[in-house]
């Protein structure tokens, strides 16, 4: 496995390696979640092929009251990690490697970039899609491999490869959960005992919405924000929404039937978690998928 640090160390790695080249970005602190995209990553690449992971704490995507200086930061053993999924490619830089001088030229997302985290983290998706675009030109992937988990966040890169015609494909992977649903995330190792209980309550909440998927998108939200009412105890909800799968525009009729994606945010304590399901609405078939 070749390890770069640096964009010189990058490019003289990535001429040389086979294709199709498969990236999978990460912020590192990886866990089994990141396992499930690694090794997607490596059907899609075959045994010929490569992949690529990046593991980068990304400021950008930070805002000033959020996360950044404590974000788990675990670099050997995600090595270790990406070395026993039979990684091809690390590139794990520095911010001043990424970011040698301010960058005045960033990715807006959009309408769909401004609702539900958009709106709780202003400017997250700019830095999101700023620094996938960088990494998408320095490793030039072929394909690039994303988490379900982060539903807003991959509708949104592929809005972006489609419209500056990047002609990377953008594969998801469902959403790796722990036995009792809570959606696997570097950030649950902030929370206490207690909080990780209480957390639970954010899947449950979504798996019950999901079931009444075929009374349309009302009982959605509305069987959804019972469970919360009734189990979310110290959770502090920023939103529960439903959005179209494919545009992640809201949902705001209850004569909508299709895919959809039922989204939630909530805090618990100091720990920010999102989690969602993708349903099928309005088609009498009470159903959510992962």
């Amino acid at each position: 496995m070749i390890v770069a640090t640096t964009r010189a160390e990058l490019k003289a790695a990535r001429d040389k390696l086979p294709g199709p080249v498969v990236l999978v970005p990460t912020m590192g602190a990886l866990h089994d979640g990141h396992r499930a995209l690694l090794r997607r990553a490596r059907e899609i690449a075959g045994a010929a092929g490569t992949v690529a992971v990046s593991i980068f704490v990304n400021p950008l995507q930070f805002g000033p009251n959020e996360d950044l200086e404590r974000y788990p930061r675990t670099l050997r053993e995600d090595l270790e990690t990406c070395a026993a999924e039979h990684v091809d490619l690390v590139f794990a830089p520095g911010v001043g490697e990424m970011y040698p001088r301010r960058q005045l030229v960033t990715v807006d997302p959009g309408a769909a970039g401004e609702i539900l985290e958009g709106e709780f983290r202003p400017g997250f998706f700019q830095g999101v899609l700023t620094v996938v675009l960088k990494l998408f030109s320095l490793v030039r992937p072929d394909v690039a491999v994303f988490g379900q988990k982060d539903a807003q966040q991959l509708a949104l890169v592929r809005q972006m490869v489609a419209d500056f015609a990047l002609g990377i494909e953008i594969e998801g992977v469902p959403t790796v959960r722990a036995a009792d649903g809570l959606a696997l995330s570097s950030r649950n190792k902030y929370l206490s005992s207690s909080e990780r209980t209480v957390a639970t309550v954010l899947h449950k909440a979504l798996a019950v919405g999901g079931a009444a998927a075929g009374r349309g998108p009302r009982a959605v939200l509305d069987d959804a924000r019972q469970v919360l009412a009734e189990e979310g105890g110290s959770l502090d909800v920023d939103y529960l929404a439903l959005v179209s799968a494919g545009t992640y525009e809201l949902v705001l009729s209850d004569d909508f039937s299709g895919p959809a994606t039922l989204a939630i945010a909530a805090r618990l304590g100091t720990t920010r978690l999102i989690d969602n399901v993708t349903i099928q609405v309005g088609t009498g078939r009470d159903a959510a998928d992962d």
